[in-house]
């Protein structure tokens, strides 16, 4: 899908995420990034080959008292 030089990292690798975004949505919280995956601002992702990543965020710090 990548049409630039130097090309994106696939949607297999382990750094897919560093692909540029071609279509950026986030009025509904997603992108669309060359290499076809698909990234929430939940930190969810879709693959396209069809499996998804659930969402990882770090959980907050708490404080202690």
């Amino acid at each position: 899908m990548c049409q630039h030089w130097p090309q994106c990292p696939t949607a297999t690798a382990d750094d897919h995420i560093a692909a540029r975004v071609i279509s950026a949505h986030p009025e509904q919280g997603w992108s669309l990034l060359c290499n076809g995956v698909v990234v929430f601002d939940d930190t969810g992702e879709l693959f396209p080959d069809g499996h998804a990543v659930s969402p990882h965020r770090a959980r907050p710090l708490t404080l202690a008292a």
